[in-house]
């Protein structure tokens, strides 16, 4: 049997007066568990608050298809507690070591209300810091779920043209040599400085950056007629050059200059070196656009996550979600047209980071909503003295049966795994945040969220 002096040893229950703790303790139950016995399991229903008396405990369960595992320890005070709205359990808890608990029926609780208000209030401290806690947990988790969704999209983007221009690099090694080669073998022939001239003029004509592709059809015809001029010259293996100067959209005349000028081995020797000129002249164009490409979004990163810099100070909406489109840009370009209404809008003293949190969850939202295929409609302009930023989909709509709790923490029309019912929820507090408000209307076909944000002055 529990004496007082053992419980009052337990922080929730000291200082509390005779009476209470009697009636506590005549209304409880002690249960002994041995280590790995399992004393209450998720799905139970939620009858009892228990008072750890001695051991080691474990709470564990499944959230969002992901296992959550919280330790528990003699003198903490945990199942329902006064005013939970618990009505089953939502993890399961076993003994670690050999233990002790002390069992209160949950039915009892709004008597223990009227007989111990001391022991109410600070129960109801230890839930509000066990809720606290929890959404603590779950905020966590959204933020690691996003930042990975985020992390694969990116590193997918990153990887394109990190590897187009590994491959191009690759082939420059090959190419160069090539022209070595061709280079060595012009060299030991005696050409006229007029011969070299029209090799160079070529050479250069040829390798010119601001050369626009033609369409494929005609870059058929022209290696066609290349690969023709090429062979009526004794040059029958030549197909790839022609190839390679078709795409250039150069013209087979072009080349009888030089067959009226040099020998055929020569004229061989001095094409091959062009085409290899005009090849090197690409891959460089490939490597250039590729590393572009990762130095515009390792830039998007920076902007996105404001890295060094200040995390308060004047938002360029339109800039920040350019930025966020750019960041999502993994999931839109498989099926999503975004179209753009923008007026230039600036707010003062904002957390331009947390700004981007709002615009990827309503975006993603939006491209979830519609499968990955349909039109993005993103607004901003000027309303009193507020910016309106308008982002719509032409998705299947929102129900009205859930609309009203979309922004409710923990609420999700998501699978399993997929989503913890905070984006929303945390669109709503950073919105509150700064002083705005979020509006919300639907219809098939029609999905607008509306975020409102105080201008400048108004902040100011």
């Amino acid at each position: 049997m529990v004496e007082k002096s053992e419980l009052i040893r337990v922080p929730a229950f000291a200082d509390l007066p005779d009476d209470q703790i009697a009636w506590f303790l005549s209304n409880s139950q002690e249960v002994r568990f041995t280590a790995g016995e399992t004393y209450v399991r998720q799905g139970d229903p939620a009858d009892w608050m228990f008072v750890l008396l001695e051991g080691q405990f474990q709470w564990r369960g499944e959230f969002g298809g992901e296992t959550v595992i919280l330790a528990g320890k003699a003198g903490e005070v945990t199942g329902v507690l006064p005013f939970s709205r618990m009505k089953q359990f939502t993890v399961s808890g076993r003994a670690v070591t050999d233990a002790r608990v002390l069992r209160f029926p949950a039915a009892l609780l709004p008597e223990l209300v009227q007989r111990m208000p001391e022991l109410t209030t600070r129960l109801v401290g230890y839930m509000s810091d066990r809720i606290r806690e929890t959404t603590r947990i779950e905020q966590q988790r959204d933020r690691l779920v996003s930042l990975g969704k985020l992390s694969a999209g990116l590193a997918h983007e990153l990887n394109n043209p990190a590897s187009a221009a590994r491959r191009a690099s690759s082939q420059l090694r090959v190419i160069l040599k090539k022209i070595k080669e061709t280079s060595l073998e012009l060299g030991r022939r005696d050409l006229t400085p007029a011969q070299k001239s029209e090799i160079e003029k070529l050479e250069a004509w040829f390798t010119q950056t601001d050369v626009l592709p033609p369409d494929a059809l005609t870059i058929s015809d022209l290696e066609d007629q290349m690969d023709s001029l090429l062979r009526s010259h004794g040059q029958n293996d030549l197909w790839q050059l022609a190839a390679a100067l078709a795409r250039r959209n150069i013209k087979p005349e072009v080349l009888e200059s030089l067959f009226a000028s040099l020998d055929a081995d020569t004229a061989r020797a001095a094409l091959i070196r062009i085409a290899a000129s005009v090849e090197v002249a690409s891959l460089l164009h490939e490597i250039e656009s590729s590393t572009s490409r990762i130095s515009d979004l390792v830039g998007a990163i920076k902007e996105y996550t404001y890295m060094d810099q200040s995390p308060v100070q004047n938002v360029d909406v339109v800039r920040s979600l350019e930025t966020t489109l750019t960041i999502l840009n993994h999931k839109l370009k498989h099926g999503v047209v975004v179209q753009r209404d923008y007026q230039p809008v600036l707010l003062v003293n904002s957390f331009g980071s947390e700004l981007n949190q709002v615009w990827t969850n309503i975006i993603d939202n939006a491209i979830d909503a519609m499968h990955g295929k349909g039109e993005l409609r993103i607004r901003t302009y000027r309303e009193d003295s507020c910016a309106v930023v308008e982002i719509a989909d032409n998705g299947p709509g929102i129900s009205s049966d859930i609309k009203p709790h979309i922004f409710e923490p923990f609420f999700t029309t998501k699978g399993v795994g997929q989503g913890t019912g905070l984006g929303l929820d945390t669109v709503q507090r950073i919105v509150k945040k700064h002083r705005g408000n979020i509006q919300v209307t639907s219809k098939p076909g029609d999905t607008r969220f509306q975020v409102w944000l105080p201008l400048a002055e108004t902040a100011s």
